[in-house]
């Protein structure tokens, strides 16, 4: 006789279903992926010379190595945006501050 596959795993936490703590935190990092690229796109506009390489492909790349780049920053929570939204909505929601210092 076969088990179901859903008995083969421990029961998923509210955060590892995205809610609770976990869906807090993963959104705070999703914020701050969407500042830094958009921080990383001004930066690539104000570009001193012409790209001899230049085309869309080129462009094309380059933003998505920048999503990349961005995404793992913000996974570091070394600028704090996370941590203060985070620490801003946990307050809202009476929710305890574990975790966040």
């Amino acid at each position: 006789m076969t088990n179901p596959v859903s008995s083969f795993g421990a029961t998923p936490t509210p955060a590892a279903a995205g809610g609770g703590d976990g869906g807090l935190r993963k959104a705070a990092e999703a914020f701050e992926a969407v500042i830094l690229r958009q921080l990383m796109a001004s930066m690539r506009q104000a570009k001193l010379g012409d790209d001899i390489f230049g085309s869309s492909a080129t462009d094309n790349f380059r933003e998505m190595a920048d999503a990349r780049t961005a995404d793992s920053i913000a996974a570091m929570r070394q600028f704090g945006i996370a941590d203060m939204v985070e620490r801003q909505f946990r307050g809202q929601l009476g929710a305890p501050k574990g975790g966040v210092q």
